[in-house]
């Protein structure tokens, strides 16, 4: 039971936590990584070596020590957490062992005279409640996927019927259910979990699905990263008809009903959740701005479709930005996308709902553009994984 003195005692570790909490995480990772090899599939060890994973649980932690006596203040903190928790399947049977690797980072960490019994004992009691609040909260999750149509609980298998070849880097695969039913209908901007066997050992991953629900089949595009071991075993050793385990769909940043102006801004595979949602918009009769950043033509996805949903819907704009253009490609602009080329290219009336993904300094860009052209705050949603503080030039 957390106590006001447990809440005392973890507030009064906030200032700690500013200045040490990474290593902290760090640390927790490290013990929990090397004495519960078990785990090691639900994190992605590229996010490890990045630090991105650190940061993210540091931020998380900071914030829900902040607000321990008013919960409800860390706003879309716990639904951003519930579905990545979600996608990749983590289980009550999974918080002890954070737990306890959790109270052995702090208590190593911070040393003993900091962390006394007295403050292991509060943060026990306030990591237990957050479990308690997580695990009921993704058990909703899991019952909802369970009893909608086309909707199922855990892995289910899936066949790759099909592999496209979108760009130089990008490669589309389309998967369909083995058992021959329906499919849930996601959400445009919502990812699955994929679950694989790569060289003998259990990974997972998330990806975006970049087409619309259809009830039959999903459709991921994936970048081939360099060193990759995921993405580069899914470019060339999975082949049609090749079976993979998917987890049903997850993921909150996803198109929200309006009638405001849509500008859907991506760079790189970022594309790929604003495909769904342009696919989802396109008859709504909104006016739409699709603005997309690539390296140069070899390497942009989709621009054939983009074009086509321009002929197709006069609503729908779209411009293209080439940061190393060939000599033989053809884009609205050459360079990065500057402040004065979204002003040109986003409708005239800043009351719009804007939606952005790709790379990190992209999207700090982004954001921070929005804001000096005045874009409501509040109408300008992204997906990131970390601290948003990260998003800040």
């Amino acid at each position: 039971m957390l106590s006001n003195h447990h809440r005392a005692l973890v507030k009064a570790t906030v200032p700690l936590l500013e200045s040490g909490g990474e290593a902290l995480t760090r640390h927790f990772y490290e013990l929990m990584l090397r004495e519960y090899p078990e785990v090691r599939p639900l994190f992605n060890q590229a996010n490890q070596a990045s630090g991105d994973q650190q940061r993210a649980l540091a931020n998380g932690v900071l914030m829900y020590a902040r607000h321990i006596d008013k919960l409800e203040a860390l706003g879309e903190l716990v639904g951003r957490i519930v579905n990545k928790h979600v996608s990749l399947q983590i289980l009550p049977q999974h918080y002890p062992i954070v737990g306890t690797c959790l109270l052995r980072a702090i208590r190593e960490v911070l040393g003993a005279d900091i962390a006394t019994d007295e403050v292991i004992d509060a943060w026990a009691a306030a990591y237990g409640q957050l479990a308690d609040i997580l695990i009921a909260a993704e058990e909703q999750r899991y019952a909802a996927n369970e009893t909608a149509d086309g909707g199922w609980r855990g892995a289910r298998d899936f066949r790759v019927a099909r592999k496209v070849v979108e760009s130089a880097e990008i490669t589309s695969l389309y998967l369909v259910p083995v058992d021959g039913g329906a499919v849930v209908a996601h959400q445009p901007g919502q990812y699955i979990g994929l679950r694989l066997t790569v060289d003998g050992e259990d990974v997972r991953r998330n990806y975006s699905l970049s087409a619309g629900a259809n009830g039959r089949e999903y459709r991921i595009s994936v970048k081939r990263e360099h060193g990759g071991r995921v993405s580069n075993y899914l470019h060339d050793q999975v082949q049609v008809g090749a079976v993979l385990q998917l987890f049903p769909p997850a993921g909150d940043f996803v198109l929200r009903e309006s009638s405001k102006p849509l500008a859907l801004i991506t760079a790189g595979v970022g594309i790929t959740p604003a495909l769904a949602m342009l696919e989802s918009a396109r008859h709504s009769g909104r006016p739409i701005h699709f603005i997309h950043c690539a390296r140069d033509g070899a390497v942009h996805a989709f621009r054939d479709w983009i074009e086509a949903q321009s002929d197709a819907h006069p609503q729908v704009r779209h411009y293209f930005c080439y940061s190393e253009p060939q000599a033989d490609d053809q884009a609205h602009a050459a360079g990065f996308l500057t402040r004065d080329l979204l002003a040109e290219w986003l409708p005239a009336e800043r009351d719009l709902d804007a939606y952005f993904l790709g790379p990190k300094p992209f999207m700090a860009l982004v954001k921070k553009h929005l804001r000096e052209l005045g874009v409501p705050q509040e109408q300008s949603h992204y997906e990131f994984f970390g601290p948003a503080s990260a998003l800040e030039a």
